[in-house]
C-alpha cells in the first residue's frame, strides 16, 4: 500500500494512492464511516498490521470512480512528509561502496550514525530555500527505512519484522557547513533538507530493500545511477545495529546512506553545487519519484 500525507484546510491528512488518484479518507468516512480507519499517518505506523488491514480493508468495498468526491489527483494536493513526527531521524553515513571511493574515504568498519531533527522534513512539490549559510548545497538519494513496531537489541534475521515500509528521501547537505568541524550535523539540519516521500510504501510491497535502483536528476540530468545491493551495511544490519545501542520507535526514519554521485565526489574544477532555480528529483524503483524546487532564501 502506498500512503501519503497531504495538506487540507491547513492540517496534515492522510491519503491512499490508488490507480485512478488519490483517497482522501477523511473525506470518505465523511460519506462511509468506519470507525477502525485512522486518518493521521503517524497513528497507522503505531497501529501496524492492524491499521493496514483497516484500511485496505475499508477501500476495498469503498466506491472509487473518477467522480467520487474524495478521490483527488496528484497536481490538486499539496504534498507534506510522507512520515511527519518521527521520534528519530537517524542517518548513516558513508555506506556505498562507491560513494567512498569517489570521496576518497576507507569504507567504514560499523555504520558511521548521525542524525537530523523534524525542521527538515519537507514534502514532495515543495519549495526550498538555499541556505544564505551554504555556497555548497548538494543533494543525496536516499532509502528511508521507517520503523513499525519497537525495536531493542533485535537480531540481523528478525530486523526487517520491525520495519513498517520504505520511502525515497534526499539527504540535502551543505557540505562547507558538514565538514567545517568534525560533526556533520550543521551541513545536514538546516530548515527542509530531508524533503521525503511522496509514498510511504508499506514492506509487503518493495519485498527486499537491497534490490532497488535510485537515481537523482538535477535539472533533468541524471547525477546518481545505483542500486541498494551497494550498501556496505544492509538495511537487516543497519536496524538490528542501531537497535544495540537505543531504542527504535514506531515512526523512527533511518536514511540509509548515497551512493556515488554527488557533487562532492566531483573533480573541483567540476564541482558546481545546488543554486536557486535548480530542480531535483530523487527516485526509488517501487517507492516514487520525489521533486524540487531550490529558490532564493529571504532576509527576515
Amino acid at each position: 500500500m502506498k500512503l501519503l500525507t497531504f495538506i487540507k484546510d491547513g492540517k496534515q491528512t492522510l491519503g491512499v494512492k490508488m490507480e485512478n488518484g488519490i483517497v482522501d479518507l477523511k473525506s470518505a468516512l465523511y460519506e462511509r464511516p468506519n470507525e477502525h480507519v485512522r486518518t493521521n499517518i503517524m497513528e497507522v505506523i503505531a497501529g501496524g498490521r492492524e491499521a493496514i488491514s483497516a484500511i485496505a480493508n475499508y477501500i476495498n468495498h469503498l466506491p472509487t470512480s473518477i467522480e467520487a468526491s474524495y478521490i483527488k489527483h496528484e497536481e490538486e494536493i499539496q504534498w507534506g512528509p510522507c512520515v511527519t513526527q518521527p521520534n528519530k531521524i537517524i542517518c548513516v553515513g558513508l555506506n556505498y561502496r562507491k560513494h567512498a571511493d569517489e570521496t576518497n574515504a576507507s569504507y567504514p568498519e560499523v555504520p558511521i550514525l548521525f542524525n537530523k531533527f523534524n525542521n527538515t522534513l519537507t514534502g514532495h512539490k515543495c519549495e526550498i530555500a538555499v541556505p544564505q549559510v551554504t555556497e555548497k548545497l548538494d543533494y543525496e538519494v536516499e532509502l528511508g527505512v521507517v520503523i513499525g513496531k519497537e525495536a531493542k537489541n533485535v537480531s540481523k534475521e528478525d530486523a526487517l519484522d520491525h520495519v513498517f515500509g520504505y520511502c525515497t528521501v534526499n539527504d540535502l547537505s551543505a557540505r562547507d557547513l558538514q565538514l567545517k568541524t568534525p560533526q556533520w550535523l550543521l551541513g545536514k539540519t538546516c530548515d527542509d533538507f530531508s524533503p521525503i516521500g511522496p509514498y510511504l510504501v508499506t514492506a509487503d510491497e518493495v519485498g527486499d530493500p537491497n534490490k532497488l535502483q535510485l537515481k537523482t536528476y538535477v535539472n533533468g540530468e541524471v547525477r546518481q545511477d545505483s542500486n541498494t545491493s551497494d550498501m556496505i551495511f544492509y538495511v537487516d544490519e543497519i536496524v538490528s545495529y542501531i537497535s544495540q545501542h537505543m531504542t527504535l520507535s514506531p515512526g523512527d526514519v533511518i536514511l540509509t546512506g548515497t551512493p556515488e554521485g554527488v557533487v562532492l565526489g566531483y573533480p573541483l574544477e567540476k564541482q558546481v553545487y545546488l543554486k536557486p532555480g535548480d530542480e531535483v528529483t530523487v527516485e526509488i524503483e517501487k517507492l516514487g519519484s520525489l521533486t524540487n524546487t531550490f529558490i532564493e532564501e529571504k532576509s527576515l
